[in-house]
C-alpha cells in the first residue's frame, strides 16, 4: 500500500525543494541589488528578479494578509522558507515511515 504513495511523496518532496532554491536564490539577488554588488539596471539581474518575483510574490501576498511588515522589513520570505522546510522534513518522514 505504501509504494503507491511513493512517486507522490517524491514529487511533492522535489517539487518543496525547487520552490526553496528559488526562494533562496530571489532574497540573496535582493539583498545583492540593494548592497549595491549588482546594480539594478543589470538587464540579466532584473529579468531574474522580475521571474523569480512571479513566482513566489502570490504566496509572498497571501503571507503579508497574516503578518504585515514590522518597521519596514519583509517577514514573508522567512516565514515560507520556514514553511517549505517544515512541509520537506514532512514529506521526508512520511516517505520512511512508508517504507
Amino acid at each position: 500500500m505504501g509504494a503507491i504513495f511513493e512517486p507522490f511523496l517524491y514529487i511533492i518532496g522535489l517539487v518543496v525543494s525547487v520552490y526553496f532554491k528559488i526562494v533562496v536564490v530571489e532574497v540573496v539577488l535582493h539583498w545583492l541589488i540593494y548592497f549595491k554588488v549588482l546594480e539594478p539596471t543589470n538587464k540579466y539581474a532584473s529579468k531574474t528578479v522580475e521571474l523569480l518575483e512571479k513566482v513566489t510574490q502570490p504566496v509572498y501576498k497571501k503571507i503579508r494578509e497574516k503578518i504585515p511588515p514590522f518597521s519596514g522589513f519583509d517577514f514573508s520570505p522567512f516565514i515560507l522558507l520556514l514553511a517549505l522546510l517544515f512541509v520537506s522534513r514532512l514529506v521526508y518522514r512520511l516517505s520512511e515511515a512508508i517504507l
